[in-house]
């Protein structure tokens, strides 16, 4: 039966993927259900607060009594408590579904096993376990904050073919030089429309008074996170556009209050700091795009997940060293025509 419950389960697992950043807070599910070796019906959460996959799938079969003999699966294991949705447990019994095959257990603590054990208990055959690291991969931002108590963390930086981040700039007139093709920078917005917040320092503010928005990709803006620390920012600053939520980050007791942003104080700017914060308010993921002094904070202290370093053939001779990263973690490594993309992943 190994064969068969992975074959359906990968089909679950693909129309777990089409939910995306619509669902989060929640996990991403796919929902399939199989009578006499054919698919009869099928599903996934398209957005939060709406019908879990399971409810979806149950709703897309036509003849309801075949569910009696038929086979669930579905990508993670389904829920026992009221939340914004009723249990999705008591509806597989309501139903009289005999068999769920489920890839990964919920690591939420509202729901962490029950789910498993209400089917069990009544009378259901459980197969759990099925392609249960693919699940955790497709999630991993969902399982980072439910066992790490914090979000996912995805660093990018854009680096010159010797190594910085930018040329020394004392004049905010100044515009940074492009180290990245039109190409790459379109890739970066896509990025951004996937995580939920988007981090950056107080001296790329000043310097660069960046959008940290979506502007070249179809999808939500991601909440700004600006790490102030003692720094105080002028009014005219494009992260107080009011286009996307804002919260200033900061240990300064004489940090102002900002028109359009909300102004959090931690108590230090350290990356643990940030990062219980960050769970504290709910956050998922976060990707930091710097500078070099931030995009350092989460390296050093090793908490981050993955990297994304774009290297450009423009050479500076001196400015701004890009952090330094261990190559043992490299695990993708592809060119576009001047630009390198590599790719890490902290194992």
């Amino acid at each position: 039966m190994t064969a068969t419950y992975e074959h359906f389960m990968r089909r679950a697992l693909d129309l777990a993927s089409m939910g995306g950043r619509d669902v989060m807070p929640n996990p991403q599910v796919g929902c399939v259900i199989v009578y006499d070796g054919k698919v009869i019906g099928e599903g996934w959460h398209k957005k939060y607060g709406e019908a879990h996959a399971e409810v979806n799938a149950v709703n897309s079969v036509q003849d309801k009594e075949l569910l009696k003999k038929s086979t669930m699966y579905v990508t993670l294991e389904p829920c026992s408590h009221y939340g914004k949705t009723p249990p999705c447990a008591d509806m597989v019994i309501k139903f009289g579904i005999p068999e769920v095959v489920v890839a990964s257990s919920d690591p939420n603590p509202f729901v962490v096993g029950n789910g498993i054990k209400k089917l069990r208990e009544a009378g259901i055959k459980v197969e759990a376990g099925v392609l249960d690291e693919e699940n955790r991969e497709l999630n991993k931002r969902f399982f980072t904050f439910h066992n790490k108590k914090r979000p996912y963390v995805i660093l990018k930086w854009a680096q010159s073919a010797d190594g910085f981040i930018d040329k020394i700039r004392k004049d905010t007139n100044e515009p940074p030089q492009w180290i990245t093709d039109e190409y790459c920078r379109t890739l970066v917005h896509k990025w951004r429309a996937r995580e939920q917040a988007i981090l950056a320092g107080a001296g790329t503010i000043v310097l660069d008074n960046p959008k940290l928005n979506v502007r070249n990709w179809q999808g939500s803006d991601p909440v700004r996170i600006i790490i102030a620390g003692k720094t105080i920012f002028g009014n005219d600053r494009n992260i107080f556009d009011g286009s996307a939520k804002t919260y200033i980050f900061t240990s300064n007791a004489q940090q102002p209050e900002y028109k359009n942003a909300d102004v959090v104080k931690i108590e230090d700017t350290t990356a643990s700091s940030i990062l219980k914060k960050l769970y504290e308010l709910g956050f998922q993921s976060v990707f930091v795009e710097g500078g070099a002094m931030t995009l350092s904070l989460f390296l050093d202290a090793n908490l981050w997940d993955e990297a994304r370093i774009f290297t450009g053939k423009a050479i500076f001779e001196k400015g701004i060293k890009a952090p330094q990263i261990n190559d043992v973690f490299l695990v993708a490594h592809k060119q576009n025509y001047d630009v390198i993309l590599r790719s890490y992943v902290n194992y």
